[in-house]
């Protein structure tokens, strides 16, 4: 049987490559940040303009969502600002009766009200889509500080997301634009 003998020196380079070798797995592996996030812009109508950001984050139980942060403004100079988020798994049934609640790394918590019911007129909101009025709430925000959202469902369980601060800065790109 052959054995292989290393001295001192190169057990530590072969320890220093795997730790490197490591450490580059877990960013590409961990990062939570977008690579490529963007602001899109739609103009809907003369005058009407759409501002999204759009992120898909993972819940606590490991279920993808879609996250859409956007503002619309009016030929009149009035915007509104929305986050609408989007279970890519349908096995959940959002309470639209309970505000969603952020609560940031801080300790800081604040709640933005449920209005599912303005995104289609005709019919009552998926269980699976919920929208929420986020023109207080993102200002009060720091782009700098991660954020939790809890949502709440119709059997009485909440959701976790995290959003990173990297998704908060962009979200916030939205109301100085």
């Amino acid at each position: 049987m052959n054995s292989i003998s290393l001295n001192k020196s190169q057990i530590k380079w072969i320890k220093s490559l795997l730790m490197v070798c490591i450490m580059c797995v877990s960013l590409i592996l961990g990062s939570t940040s977008p690579a490529f996030a963007t602001i899109r812009q739609i103009e809907e109508s003369p005058g009407q303009m759409l501002y999204q950001s759009r992120q898909n984050l993972l819940d606590d139980m490991g279920n993808s969502w879609q996250t859409i942060a956007f503002k619309r403004t009016y030929p009149e100079r009035s915007a509104t600002v929305s986050l609408r988020l989007i279970s890519l798994f349908s096995e959940v049934d959002l309470d639209h009766n309970q505000p969603l609640i952020l609560t940031t790394s801080l300790g800081k918590t604040l709640s933005a009200k449920d209005i599912s019911s303005t995104i289609s007129k005709d019919k009552p909101p998926l269980g699976s889509v919920g929208e929420y009025d986020f023109n207080s709430v993102l200002s009060q925000l720091q782009a700098e500080i991660p954020v939790n959202l809890t949502l709440s469902t119709t059997n009485g369980e909440s959701i976790s997301l995290s959003v990173p601060s990297a998704v908060i800065k962009e979200w916030k790109k939205l109301i100085i634009d």
